[in-house]
């Protein structure tokens, strides 16, 4: 937009406007909304079979069929009708409240089905990351997973891919069920299953959930040891989505239409809270359509969400801003695109990292070339121990923000050092990890709040309806040799923002040196770009480092402080490890793990004289 011209207004964002209580003791604020907590189901289970009977030919999910490429659809209807008879015959392999149904392969229908079943007679169900069974070598977190929990029952949709995964596994100590069993007789169809006859046992296992039943094993990405195990209980679901449901507005929003069938396009897996407690378990709540993606956010996958994009145009999407940070570059070189992710969509939701200033720019403009408006552009804060605790509900001209409490939630803002550290309480929170004592008594303070290890500060102390803004992982800022802190969780975004569109992501360093410097991994769109114009892919790659240095060399001539300025730099030509934890499923960099993973090349950043590959700035 040229400078004074007047922004185009938000399509219309259906919340309430901030509205929260603030008290203050010792220095440390407590925050919580006004606002009520609105509807929400008695469990997850009891929602699709009320969704089931409102609208039982409505699609719930829809996947493409690996052999023929089109789309499969699942009806309400057929999904209550399915899960009755699946958890039938989980009851007859043994689950229950305490021997859980655990999930090896990724998101599906079938996957689904089997996740809600399991609910529905109160068998915990635990999704476990692809990349533990099909890209490690030891299987070590996989089984640290299966023994910390002890399933009766592993599902895994097609076998061959998880064969030596599952021979890893305590032999005979629980039923395996596949929709392919390639005629292995100790394994049980998963068709076979579905076409049990549900028993007066079934409605009698939900009729004894509550908000306490275990609804899922959801296991942490594993950044600082072994995954732990949150039991994630359906009040803790639940009471999410009444906390967004008093959130809601229509009255605010003239193009509200109650008969709309809203529809999510997501590939977010289904052993995190985003993909599965966030978008799918919303999804089920509104009585929405549900495409699963079969895409991801990396260079061989992300053409196929592309693709599906193009033939669902959703009405709502969320994702990791990695994913959007991809999708607004084939948007910019593609109008077709373009028209098809507008046309239908209300607003863009994101989470798991922050947002850079510069992408925020990017899908603005584009959403005005497409609509002639802004695009509402919303993020919940949360982990896997919490659910979602804070949400923008309201349009924002910036980003960083994590939002205010949903209804019900209490936040704690403790002063540690020159930061607020994040704590919260309220009914989204897990009642503590299983079987570790030791570990609860760390993770929950003398009040009962859980820490998030997560930093805070406000946009406006003196008004806290303005909102919060993310200030990083207190763990990962560290100090210069010169005793000055580097706040790595808002130099990161605005480091990365600066270089874009060459990078995708960073990891800064310089933990008791004397300058911070950073490892770079290239967007792999944009260097394909570099290298198609050069003709070679050493010349491409020599332009891509090229304009990379100008952009990075400009971001330092903008800043003021050592902290703040990068003053060397390395591109990365490996791309981060799912499997050594370098970035998870979802696409969240963890910035510790790589320090510590690729220490010889932190070390070259450092080495007098320069070493090779190194850029000075």
């Amino acid at each position: 937009m040229a400078e004074g011209q007047t922004l185009p207004a938000f399509r219309p964002l259906p919340q309430k406007t901030p509205d929260v209580s603030m008290t203050r003791k010792d220095g440390t604020f407590y925050i919580s909304a006004n606002q009520a907590p609105g509807d929400r189901p008695k469990t997850v289970p009891h929602c699709l079979d009320e969704r089931a009977a409102q609208h039982p030919e409505r699609p719930f999910l829809r996947e493409r069929d690996p052999k023929t490429d089109e789309w499969v659809t699942l009806t309400y209807g057929e999904a209550k009708t399915i899960t009755d008879s699946l958890a039938q015959a989980f009851l007859d392999l043994g689950a229950g409240p305490d021997a859980p149904v655990m999930l090896l392969s990724g998101n599906s229908i079938r996957a689904a089905m089997v996740i809600l079943a399991a609910q529905k007679i109160g068998a915990p169900a635990a999704p476990i990351s692809v990349p533990y069974s099909t890209m490690s070598s030891d299987f070590d977190k996989l089984k640290h997973c299966f023994n910390t929990v002890k399933p009766a029952v592993v599902f895994a949709e097609q076998l061959a891919p998880f064969k030596k995964a599952i021979a890893a596994l305590p032999a005979g100590a629980f039923k395996i069920v596949s929709a392919a069993p390639e005629g292995d007789n100790a394994v049980i169809s998963y068709d076979a299953l579905c076409a049990t006859t549900p028993t007066p046992a079934v409605a009698a296992a939900m009729a004894k959930l509550n908000d306490a039943s275990i609804a899922k094993y959801l296991f942490t990405s594993g950044s600082t040891g072994m995954p732990k195990p949150v039991p994630t209980t359906q009040g803790a679901m639940c009471s999410m989505i009444g906390g967004q449901e008093g959130l809601k507005d229509t009255s605010r929003d003239p193009e509200h239409d109650p008969d709309r069938v809203d529809s999510f396009l997501d590939w977010l897996p289904w052993n995190h809270i985003s993909g599965s407690n966030v978008n799918f378990n919303g999804a089920l709540w509104n009585g929405s359509t549900f495409w699963i993606d079969g895409g991801k956010p990396t260079p061989a996958l992300f053409h196929e969400t592309i693709r599906n994009i193009r033939e669902a145009s959703p009405s709502v999407f969320g994702t990791a801003p990695i994913a959007l940070s991809m999708l607004a570059e084939a948007m910019e070189q593609d109008d077709s695109l373009l028209k098809a992710f507008f046309k239908n969509m209300r607003s863009i939701g994101y989470g798991g990292a922050t947002l850079s200033d510069d992408l925020y720019d990017r899908l603005q403009a584009l959403s005005i070339k497409a609509t002639g408006r802004r695009i509402p552009i919303v993020t919940m804060y949360g982990a896997t121990e919490t659910q979602g605790i804070t949400v923008v509900h309201w349009e924002v001209e910036r980003v960083g923000l994590i939002g205010l409490p949903l209804p019900g939630t209490t936040l704690k803002l403790v002063p540690n050092g020159e930061k607020l550290e994040v704590r919260v309480k309220g009914p989204t929170v897990m009642p503590g990890y299983l079987g570790d004592p030791k570990k609860n008594a760390e993770v929950f303070d003398e009040e009962g709040f859980y820490c998030l290890g997560d930093a805070v500060k406000f946009v406006d102390e003196t008004d806290p309806n303005k909102g919060l803004i993310f200030d990083g992982r207190v763990g990962e800022d560290f100090k210069l040799s010169s005793g000055t802190w580097v706040s790595v969780g808002t130099l990161r975004p605005d480091f990365v923002a600066a270089c874009s569109p060459l990078i995708f992501d960073a990891v800064i360093c310089g933990q008791d040196k004397d300058f911070a410097t950073a490892l770079v991994w290239p967007s792999p769109a944009t260097a394909e770009q570099y290298i198609k114009a050069a003709g070679d892919p050493a010349k491409g790659f020599a332009a891509l480092v090229g304009d990379l240095t100008r952009k990075a060399a400009a971001f330092n001539a903008s800043e003021q402080g050592s902290s703040r300025r990068i003053k060397r730099l390395m591109v990365m030509t490996e791309a981060p490890s799912i499997d050594a934890g370098e970035i998870t499923d979802k696409g969240y960099v963890n910035q510790r793990l790589v320090i510590s993973r690729r220490a010889n090349l932190v070390q070259a950043l450092y080495a007098e004289p320069l070493a090779p590959g190194v850029i000075a700035l």
